[in-house]
């Protein structure tokens, strides 16, 4: 069971269905008790307790201050870290992988700080270039992730932002995309993966990643 992180952040549905499209159960979850309660617990095996949630996705478009204040309020900024802490592989899509790092330039937010890094806005030299960037776009692997098995160099998946995640450390970006230069598309560490781009939008490539996702057990 897949638990989708709803914190008013929209897109909730297409990711829903991309699941549902896969054979792959999941559930809305909304406040931190709830995802607290339901986020898996780990045996002397490792292995699931029954009728938990085994991963969960973060998604999300809009502002990231509008975003934190949903997330703090609800008290899910702190049962994001919780199980980010325990092991439980999670996903971040879009806002969702800008937010999990500790700040973003949009309202100058406070974000969960899972990975060290900020999410900067587009500033291209290219006036050509519309921001946001939006549309199609081929990805370059930098470095292997479970999550990546079945992506190849130069695959295509589906932007929409303006601003994108940025890492500390070069050794969290696992593929770039280019707009007017390289810029981080998958970013992770340890049982955290988070994607720039809208991977249930992004046709056959990216349902095989949301279920390479949904078959790691969140070791890089």
């Amino acid at each position: 069971m897949i638990g989708i992180v709803d914190y008013d952040a929209g897109n909730l549905t297409s990711v829903q269905r991309a699941l549902e499209y896969l054979g792959i159960p999941s559930r809305m979850v909304s406040t931190g008790d709830d995802l607290r309660r339901a986020t898996v617990g780990r045996s002397a095996g490792n292995r699931p307790a029954l009728g938990k949630l085994e991963r969960i996705i973060f998604p999300g478009v809009g502002h990231a201050g509008t975003a934190m204040e949903t997330l703090r309020a609800r008290g899910l900024d702190v049962a994001l870290r919780d199980a980010f802490e325990r092991g439980i592989p999670i996903l971040g899509i879009c806002l969702g992988a800008q937010i999990v790092l500790s700040r973003s330039e949009e309202g100058d937010t406070p974000c969960l700080g899972l990975i060290p890094g900020c999410s900067p806005r587009f500033d291209l030299a290219d006036r050509a270039l519309k921001v946001p960037h939006m549309g199609w776009n081929a990805v370059r692997i930098r470095q292997p992730h479970p999550v990546l098995k079945d992506v190849q160099d130069e695959d295509e998946f589906y932007f929409v932002h303006a601003y994108y995640p940025l890492p500390s450390q070069a050794s969290r970006v696992f593929a770039t995309c280019d707009y007017g230069g390289p810029f981080p598309a998958v970013i992770g560490d340890s049982n955290l993966v988070a994607t720039q781009f809208h991977p249930e939008k992004s046709g056959r490539v990216g349902l095989a990643l949301l279920r390479s996702f949904c078959e790691w057990d969140g070791v890089a």
